[in-house]
């Protein structure tokens, strides 16, 4: 009764009044207050009780050593700036990725760079990594409560930054863990985006091995100077070739990776898109076949002993539980956010849940 009101007030009131805005305007917006939110602790913890799964009825999802009170996460690229993300439990998500995260501060591309494409429930964005850095966003987590003590997991997403050479994109990368592990309970490195100029030359296995390695042992130096090991999961476009993600997947055995994440945004301009002249990665419903097309790919070729978290292109629970048994552990959404409202995530949990304990009786 208290969502189908919600959803109502959303269609009828909240969505019209976003859809005004400019995309990044009513982002922005969306940011902010979600921001107030997360400061009232109170109604955040009675939000709570409404939005996430009984735990006395739905056991926990365990990944890569974490603990998951349901399978929905929010996808890197809202919170880009650890701002938002204490009020994500209080809508229903299982964890909450922030980012991409650079070390050094940028602006991101030029003005316009997000654009709806409402007939399609699909967006494509041209951000290009627009964040305050590594180190102020270290400084911003470092008031608030970390691994351990929060009511979801959260994930940092790394990104190369735009000024710095591929030759040492490493030592950006670098930089940039070092500055954030103490405050992830898990970090991606993201080498997928098709924003920043290059960048996705990284998914290539020359380049791609010596930069896991390098953080990988810096990982292993935590570990052997008393601090936590933090799961490292490397994100994908959709766009690899099979061969391509056989590559990336030899690099994850081989150095012992945590997990994939299974996608990032396409360049590809399927169906109707095919005539949209607007650069960036598409994500929402168009995305929806290929992700599940690479995450299938990932769990055979791994048989499954590999974590996948499935992103691109869910839109309702049907898509999500097609995530699900492709072989991912966990989903996040955005896009679906924007079109589906602020409890999309709450919903999807539980229509999830009841899934799931309907497949274990």
């Amino acid at each position: 009764m208290v969502r189908a009101l919600m959803g109502r007030f959303y269609d009828a009131f909240a969505k019209p009044y976003f859809f005004r805005h400019d995309p990044e305007e009513a982002h922005e917006i969306a940011v902010k207050n979600l921001t107030r939110l997360g400061r009232v602790r109170p109604l955040c913890a009675l939000m709570e009780k409404w939005a996430q799964l009984d735990p006395k009825a739905h056991a926990p999802i365990e990944c890569f050593g974490l603990k998951f009170p349901n399978a929905v996460g929010l996808a890197a690229g809202f919170d880009k700036n650890a701002e938002a993300w204490p009020a994500a439990a209080a809508l229903g998500f299982g964890h909450v990725e922030i980012g991409t995260v650079t070390l050094h501060g940028q602006p991101g591309n030029p003005k316009p760079r997000l654009f709806r494409f409402p007939a399609e429930e699909a967006v494509i964005n041209r951000m290009g990594f627009n964040n305050d850095g590594a180190a102020a966003v270290a400084a911003r987590l470092a008031k608030l409560p970390g691994p351990g003590r929060r009511r979801i997991p959260l994930g940092i997403n790394l990104g190369k930054t735009k000024v710095t050479p591929l030759d040492q994109a490493t030592e950006d990368y670098l930089g940039s863990f070092k500055l954030l592990a103490d405050h992830a309970d898990y970090l991606v490195v993201n080498v997928s985006s098709p924003n920043t100029p290059g960048l996705r030359e990284l998914q290539d296995a020359s380049w791609l091995k010596p930069l896991l390695a390098a953080l990988a042992n810096e990982n292993k130096s935590r570990v052997a100077s008393g601090k936590a090991h933090r799961p490292l999961l490397l994100k994908i476009a959709p766009d690899l070739s099979f061969p391509q993600v056989d590559a990336a997947l030899q690099v994850i055995a081989d150095l012992g990776l945590d997990g994939i994440i299974a996608t990032n945004t396409t360049l590809a301009r399927p169906g109707s898109f095919a005539t949209v002249n607007e650069a960036g990665g598409l994500s929402g419903k168009p995305l929806c076949r290929r992700a599940t097309e690479i995450i299938t790919y990932i769990a055979r070729a791994t048989s499954g002993r590999l974590p996948i978290i499935g992103v691109g292109g869910i839109y309702d629970e049907v898509s999500a539980a097609e995530k699900l048994d492709a072989g991912a552990k966990l989903i996040q959404v955005y896009t679906g956010m924007i079109y589906r409202g602020p409890f999309f995530a709450r919903d999807l949990a539980h229509a999830l849940g009841v899934r799931q304990r309907r497949c274990c009786c």
